[in-house]
């Protein structure tokens, strides 16, 4: 007869692992993700778990929330639903981070802000849930008519967010060039020049890459090098509505401010609500 002892199946504390503290709805309805990248869920709903300690970490690492790598580790830790983060749509990306919030430390936040009639210094404890309200009445436009066309858009993804904070980068070193007192005016204007090739050129990119296709009487475009081409000789006007639809979707599912009253003067004004990780994840309210 054997002694051997049969081993367990499995971690025995597997029982005490973390709950899904909350389920929440996207805003995109599980759309414009690239198969494989969501577990779609067939009731809409999405398990949100408490961060960890080693998720916490990851926000204090600067070199990580840099480059949005930070960022992608959280969400696949607290929401596994979501199988790759870089390419979840930009519009899910506020009402994720809130979720994982509201599962870490509650549903409100507590900020500190100045009364701008009497400089008087308020704290305030905002309603999170307020947010996640305003997102699940979200519907993403993504038909544009524009000159007998129709474009068919689709939210950045969050790999393409980081790309264009690179835009904002590059933005302010340009704004660093031309006032550099040790540079002259001709290599200013060298400097210049370049970077705003550079700035122009990304502008495009962004916005080619938030084309899925282009439906004309002949039939449909969806091939990216001839749709940056079209983009890229096409009038002003044109460029200029689908980037204005783009940044219109955008500005809609932004994060809305909420009403609050001076402690001192009683004077009513709105609190903006910042998505700085540094912040937002910074301590539990």
């Amino acid at each position: 007869m054997s002694d051997q002892v049969n081993k367990p199946i499995g971690n025995p504390l597997a029982n005490y692992f973390r709950q899904p503290k909350l389920f929440i709805r996207l805003p995109s309805h599980g759309e414009y993700y690239k198969e494989g990248s969501l577990d779609v869920s067939q009731n809409d709903e999405y398990a949100v778990y408490a961060m960890t300690a080693k998720d916490e970490l990851m926000f204090k690492t600067p070199d990580a929330l840099m480059n949005g790598q930070a960022t992608v580790e959280v969400i696949k830790s607290c929401i596994p639903a979501i199988k790759n983060p870089w390419l979840m749509p930009s519009i899910d990306l506020d009402t994720v981070l809130i979720a994982i919030r509201i599962a870490s430390y509650g549903e409100s936040m507590e900020v500190s802000t100045d009364c701008p009639a009497c400089e008087h210094r308020n704290e305030y404890d905002l309603d999170l849930l307020k947010y996640l309200d305003h997102a699940a009445e979200f519907h993403y436009d993504s038909r544009l008519e524009v000159n007998g066309l129709i474009i068919n858009l689709r939210p950045y993804n969050y790999k393409e967010i980081t790309k264009a904070a690179i835009k904002t980068f590059e933005q302010q070193k340009l704004i660093a060039v031309v006032t550099d007192e040790n540079l002259s005016e001709e290599e200013k204007v060298e400097k210049f020049g370049e970077s705003f090739v550079k700035l122009t050129e990304l502008t495009v990119d962004i916005v080619v890459n938030c084309i899925a296709s282009i439906e004309t009487p002949e039939g449909i475009v969806n091939d990216k090098g001839m749709i940056k081409e079209f983009m890229e000789n096409t009038s002003s006007q044109v460029f200029n509505m689908v980037n204005e639809r783009i940044s219109e979707m955008k500005d809609l599912m932004s994060l809305k401010s909420q009403n609050v009253k001076c402690l001192e003067c009683e004077h009513e004004f709105n609190v903006e609500l910042t998505m700085d990780q540094t912040n937002f994840f910074g301590v539990g309210s």
